[in-house]
Formats: C-alpha cells, sequence, structure tokens
C-alpha cells in the first residue's frame, strides 16, 4: 500500500562516466548531490547510481545514497529502478524502489519500510525525487 511521503530533494548530476561494457550491457554511472528533506528533516544528499539501456529503451539501473541532516543523521538508502528517455540530454523519467537503514532515531521511520520514489531528471543533469513508505496490504503497524 502506499502510505505517507516521506521526502523530497532536488540537486545536480557532479559527474558522469562510461563504465566497462558488461556482455552486451552498456553501463554509465552518475553521481549527484542535492538538498531536500527526509521525514520533516532538512537532508544533503548524495548519491552514485549505474544505468543501462535495455531493449525498447528501457533504463535501468542501481544506486545508493547517503541522506544526512545537520545534526550528522545518516540514512544509507539502496534500490533500483526503471525509466525512459523523457527528451534530450540526460530527461528521463524513473520509477524507484529501494530501502534504508540507518541507526538513527529521526530516521528510523525510513528504515522501517520499504519505499518507492518518482525521480525525474532535466536535460542539463538536475534532478528531482519525491518518496513515499511502501508498505504491504495491512498498511503501517
Amino acid at each position: 500500500m502506499l502510505g505517507d511521503k516521506l521526502g523530497e530533494a532536488h540537486g545536480k548530476f557532479t559527474s558522469v562516466r562510461v563504465l566497462p561494457t558488461e556482455g552486451q550491457d552498456i553501463w554509465i554511472e552518475v553521481s549527484f548531490q542535492g538538498t531536500g528533506t527526509l521525514v520533516g528533516q532538512d537532508i544533503t544528499d548524495i548519491g552514485t547510481y549505474r544505468q543501462t539501456i535495455r531493449s525498447g529503451g528501457v533504463l535501468y539501473g542501481e544506486g545508493h545514497v547517503l541522506m544526512m541532516s545537520s545534526n550528522g543523521d545518516v540514512a544509507d538508502w539502496s534500490g533500483g529502478g526503471v525509466g525512459r528517455p523523457t527528451g534530450p540530454g540526460y530527461s528521463a523519467s524513473y520509477g524507484v524502489w529501494g530501502a534504508a537503514t540507518t541507526s538513527s532515531e529521526t530516521f528510523k521511520r525510513v528504515a522501517q519500510v520499504a519505499d518507492v520514489i518518482e525521480y525525474e531528471v532535466e536535460e542539463d543533469g538536475s534532478y528531482r525525487w519525491t518518496m513515499w513508505e511502501w508498505t504491504g496490504a495491512q498498511g503501517r503497524g
């Protein structure tokens, strides 16, 4: 069940590089940095993901993100997503799923559920995402 909104952020790609080919798959690596909120706390959002283009132009990626508050709390997120190009340059739209771990009381709610994310990228490499909790059919306990 799609639950409450957990957070949102926006930022910019900081680097893009081509990775070694794996079989028929050509992979690129994207690193990024931005700011936003997570469960009501201001965060810095830094991460890296790699993606490939599958048949039919489908984008598939896997990523790792650190979301850090100004008081030192950290949520360590990993997940994957599927998307499609939406225009020139880096323009794309993704549906993303993932989960986070944390030892922080501030971010513990994020570690108690899976999450789904709408991740949008503009031609120039600027991005924005919105995250919701994703629970079982019975909802949050």
